[in-house]
């Protein structure tokens, strides 16, 4: 993966561009804030003379992170668009129309969609923010670094590596972040931020260890209808801090957390410890890494049958062994 030759592709149409857009998938984590984020800070650092806009809606609990922008119409289609962590175009946040054709594209995602007039893709790297640090930190690189981009890729990066528990954790991640300690990171108040959560949120934790489902193949499931939420006071974005609890359950190998959505449909959020979980996600129009992903399902029907086929990655992986 030739890193200084994308980076110069990229450089090149940032340098060519006075406004700026970007994008991320819907319903954010810290990596898709982050990179956003972050790289919109480099560019103010680097080229202070262009206007940069990030959009997409903001769930309240990345709001530390940073903001997102309204713009026009008429601003959107002046901007060069630049679209991160987000595999395929359906779920490209943009209230705006996106030819994908056009954009420029930065993920670490396995390609759902190739798209993108400039395309680049690591999958071994950790998340997008380590992509952006190693573009940022490379040889030949002639961005800067601000505070305000170090402490949103590191967030980006500690999101997607679980606080560096997952296995794409690697090296390279550790140096990326060692670079990005020195312009003054706030690691205990980002720590602080992922860790904590509302009591509303906290009694919801309990809920979901006391009813989650456990097959004997060690796939939980727990399905959160709108009476939960309403139940417990909380808004659907806030249940991402109980996504991650059944990863400290002896013998769970994989786990899905369905929250159902004012319309009826369900948004699906698949981990695991092994199993492959994403291509079970694409099965149901969404996308995402390996042992990370998600979907949105019209009906519950089909999150029973996400649970069946999770049954059948978790059998097979088991059967491995």
């Amino acid at each position: 993966m030739n890193y200084t030759e994308f980076f110069k592709k990229i450089d090149a149409e940032i340098k060519k561009a006075d406004s700026i857009v970007i994008l991320r998938h819907e319903s954010p984590d810290p990596d898709a804030i982050g990179s956003q984020v972050g790289l919109r800070e480099i560019i103010r650092a680097t080229y202070p003379e262009k206007t940069v806009y990030l959009l997409g809606e903001m769930p309240s609990s990345l709001t530390y992170i940073g903001e997102m922008d309204e713009i026009t119409q008429e601003q959107f289609d002046a901007s060069l668009i630049i679209v991160l962590d987000c595999a395929n175009t359906p779920r490209i946040d943009c209230p705006f129309e996106v030819d994908p054709s056009n954009v420029i594209k930065i993920d670490h995602h396995p390609d759902r969609d190739v798209y993108g007039a400039i395309s680049f893709v690591d999958t071994n790297s950790s998340s997008t923010s380590e992509i952006l640090c190693r573009f940022v930190f490379g040889e030949e690189s002639t961005w800067k670094v601000s505070k305000e981009a170090a402490n949103a890729l590191y967030a980006g990066i500690v999101g997607d590596t679980g606080r560096f528990l997952y296995p794409a954790t690697t090296a390279v991640t550790f140096a990326m972040v060692s670079k990005l300690l020195e312009f003054d990171v706030d690691i205990s108040g980002i720590a602080y931020h992922m860790i904590t959560n509302p009591v509303s949120v906290s009694r919801l934790a309990g809920y979901i260890y006391q009813n989650m489902e456990i097959s004997e193949n060690g796939v939980a499931a727990t399905i959160l209808s709108q009476k939960d939420l309403e139940h417990f006071g909380i808004e659907e974005d806030q249940t991402h801090g109980v996504i991650s609890l059944p990863s400290t359950v002896e013998g769970i190998h994989c786990w899905a957390l369905f929250v159902e959505q004012p319309d009826g449909s369900y948004r699906v959020n698949l981990r695991s410890k092994g199993p492959i979980v994403n291509e079970i996600a694409q099965n149901h129009g969404g996308g995402g890494h390996p042992l990370a992903s998600g979907a949105v399902v019209s009906t519950l029907e089909e999150a029973h049958q996400i649970i069946a086929e999770l049954n059948e990655s978790a059998k097979a992986f088991l059967s491995a062994r």
